[in-house]
């Protein structure tokens, strides 16, 4: 994993170097390589693949808006935080559908809990997976997957190519697949929220209103939040 700092205060990006290092070691992870930059114009030079951004919006020569857009364009599934004091910028950082928003000074236990929720989402969107049928193991991206079925006690993974037949339990995919690109919004079904076409109160289809899943009253809300977020902070 490439992570890179960008800001003009070389006591932010100390700090910020030194927080995200813990996180890793806290949580006994590979240590990811990071760069650092003090203005938007190196960042914009660096031409290698970059998975997650920390960017600051008021620099010397272009600002972070700018950076932030090019980016956007360039790699477009980086994942990118926005800091900033001031809030006047959020407006213009959502247009670049910016991961999260970080005030200064900066919150360590909020970065934290921020980089679970980045590395889930780069996990599922990265990572692949293997799929155990009575016929043999496929594996699939992550991201292929569009909704998990249980039916009959007969578990199907519905991916964009093809329907496996899972020889693994409803409950082997709950811990798999989570937040913030899965939810599960019945009993019955868990679905990748990057394929939601729309949703009422009791159903929501997918994949371009190809499949249908059930969605309970009790979870309309919370789902209807887990995917205005989804939509607000991915690409």
């Amino acid at each position: 994993m490439r992570i890179i700092i960008c800001d003009d205060d070389s006591l932010i990006t100390s700090k910020l170097n030194n927080i995200i290092n813990n996180y890793f070691l806290i949580n006994s992870l590979k240590s990811p390589t990071i760069s650092i930059y003090n203005n938007g114009e190196d960042l914009l030079a660096d031409s290698e693949d970059k998975d997650i951004v920390f960017l600051d919006i008021e620099m010397p020569g272009v600002n972070g808006i700018y950076v932030g857009n090019e980016l956007s364009k360039k790699y477009p599934r980086t994942i990118i935080f926005v800091i900033t004091s001031y809030a006047k910028y959020l407006d213009d950082a959502m247009r670049f559908h910016v991961f999260r928003y970080l005030s200064k000074p900066l919150d360590e236990k909020r970065i934290y809990r921020n980089m679970d929720d980045a590395l889930n989402l780069y996990n599922n969107v990265s990572s692949k997976i293997a799929i155990e049928t009575k016929t043999g193991i496929f594996t699939v991206p992550v991201s292929d997957i569009i909704f998990i079925e249980v039916n009959l006690h007969k578990v199907t993974v519905h991916t964009i190519k093809c329907d496996y037949l899972s020889i693994h339990s409803f409950q082997h995919w709950l811990n798999k697949l989570r937040m913030p690109c899965f939810f599960s919004p019945h009993r019955s079904f868990i679905v990748n929220l990057e394929y939601v076409s729309d949703f009422d109160h009791s159903l929501i289809h997918l994949y371009n209103s190809r499949f249908t899943a059930y969605l309970t009253k009790r979870k309309y809300s919370q789902f209807k939040d887990a995917y205005l977020l989804y939509l607000e902070s991915t690409w």
